[in-house]
């Protein structure tokens, strides 16, 4: 498995100032994605609706609405 391409715009098109740590989202060779985000699985997993779960190699990650929203134009329809 390797990435393949960012989807959406790099750190350093959304203002970081480094523009080497942020959110971040990739396609996968294997058609998955790859997120990098905050770990936020002991805040929110008393959260997760009763109808959802996750396994313990899983975590719940936040990225900021930014990276996602400016990420739409690249995500795949199928």
């Amino acid at each position: 498995m390797k990435i393949v391409r960012r989807i959406g715009a790099s750190p350093r098109e959304r203002g970081s100032l480094s523009g080497d740590t942020c959110p971040d989202i990739f396609e996968l060779s294997d058609g998955n994605f790859a997120v990098i985000g905050s770990d936020a699985t002991a805040a929110l997993d008393s959260e997760l609706p009763a109808d959802a779960a996750r396994a313990d190699y899983e975590r719940i990650v936040i990225i900021s609405r930014e990276t996602l929203i400016r990420a739409k134009v690249d995500i795949p329809d199928v």
